[in-house]
């Protein structure tokens, strides 16, 4: 007999793999991802990845929703955790168990987020490189940071996402700017630069700032702007239809494209403002 969506978590735990706990603490960093992205993640065949997602469904673990696309047809299905997946995953890291009503309010608040198509891209970035480093033995993503945990971590920054990537040996550390084209490039995506010079000469960390962009064009408006505009951050551009992992990085003031390992790092200094050291020792 299928199980229900209020059974017991200890009844659930049998039908639960390794594969669907990287899911679910996944959906739990990251709010939202897509069958694509999930696919391409995490299983070789997608019809298997669409049966499994399927049967975690039944089960409560992660629910979908999906939007019609303009002109026609519809958007991929978006998953994110289900009632059952919030009590797993509050069980998991011993957070308070949530009731039924405050995980369909928080499936509903996400599908409704107005900023959705936002993280969806965001998380995309680091679901490519997740993708490079399944086909690359030599690369890893070390670290996938939100938006919400850069904050909390780096505290003045705000980016949308941060990582550490490595590639032939080399690792860097980064924070990504994802644009969607909305903003005004000189009164709003270059002024983010502000937030950068000053968590630089706080605390010594020089990661470099990456906007990833929509088109070549903004591209390349961009970088017209970039000149005398806190010189201290490093900043490098690429647009949306790049693998991120490959030579696709246009350092300011630079005219030869470069991989993203090949980009400079600085993990800082051992302070309080700083998570990445601890008396002096990095903390991957």
């Amino acid at each position: 007999m299928p199980l229900s969506r209020t059974s017991s978590l200890l009844a659930l735990y049998p039908h639960i793999t390794s594969r669907d706990r990287l899911l679910l603490q996944l959906l739990d960093d990251h709010q939202v991802l897509t069958t694509g992205q999930i696919h391409r993640m995490l299983f070789t065949a997608r019809r298997t990845c669409q049966l499994r997602l399927a049967e975690l469904a039944a089960l409560g673990l992660i629910e979908r929703f999906r939007f019609p696309r303009d002109g026609g047809g519809s958007q991929p299905w978006h998953w994110t955790l289900g009632h059952n997946g919030h009590r797993f995953q509050a069980a998991a890291h011993q957070r308070p168990e949530p009731t039924a009503r405050s995980s369909n309010q928080t499936v509903q608040r996400l599908s409704a987020n107005p900023h959705l198509n936002h993280l969806v891209l965001t998380n995309e970035f680091f679901v490519r490189l997740s993708e490079h480093a399944r086909r690359h033995d030599d690369a890893r993503l070390d670290r996938w940071w939100s938006e919400q945990v850069t904050h909390k971590q780096f505290r003045k920054v705000t980016a949308d996402g941060h990582g550490l990537w490595t590639a032939g040996g080399d690792t860097v550390g980064f924070f990504l700017e994802t644009d969607t084209g909305s903003e005004a490039l000189a009164s709003r995506v270059v002024a983010k630069l502000d937030k950068y010079a000053t968590f630089i000469r706080e605390t010594g960390t020089r990661y470099p700032v990456l906007f990833w962009l929509g088109s070549e064009q903004r591209e390349e408006n961009l970088h017209r702007l970039l000149p005398g505009q806190h010189a201290s951050v490093p900043v490098a551009t690429a647009i949306h239809a790049d693998d991120p992992a490959a030579r696709v990085w246009l350092p300011r003031g630079s005219t030869s494209r470069v991989e993203l390992a090949e980009l400079p790092s600085d993990h800082g200094q051992p302070i309080a403002a700083n998570p990445n050291l601890s008396d002096g020792v990095f903390l991957a």
